[in-house]
């Protein structure tokens, strides 16, 4: 990943849930004992080929801290996919200012004839229950 690809404008970081919900997963609204943010990765540039059949705008959605949802009749190379997983978790918490994950949100595909670049974006966050995670 080269350090174009990696900086970005940083997505947006709402506090509330964009499906409908409060943010909360208690049952009774009361919500947990933590905070995640629910995410979407979004095709943002291809600047190569598109060998993978991807096109700009194509995303998946990461919510509840491990659901990943891919829209209907929609697919998401597994190798785009692989680059970018490791780095979920960490952008799904709060991270110190100074922490170069905090302000970067582009990721690159490994495919060097595609050149698709990945932009994650936080949606919403929600408060969880530890307890329920593993």
């Amino acid at each position: 990943m080269s350090d174009d690809a990696n900086t970005g404008a940083g997505g947006a970081e709402g506090t509330g849930g964009t499906d409908g919900t409060d943010g909360t997963d208690g049952p009774d609204g009361a919500g947990g004992d933590m905070e995640l943010y629910d995410l979407r990765v979004v095709v943002d540039r291809i600047e190569g080929r598109s060998v993978c059949g991807m096109e700009v705008g194509d995303c998946f959605v990461l919510e509840r801290s491990a659901h990943l949802r891919l829209p209907d009749g929609e697919h998401f190379c597994v190798y785009a996919l692989a680059a970018v997983l490791p780095f979920l978790a960490a952008k799904q918490r709060d991270l110190a200012s100074g922490d170069w994950l905090a302000r970067d949100s582009l990721f690159c595909c490994p495919d060097p004839e595609e050149r698709l670049v990945m932009r994650v974006e936080r949606t919403g966050r929600r408060r969880m229950n530890s307890a329920d995670l593993t």
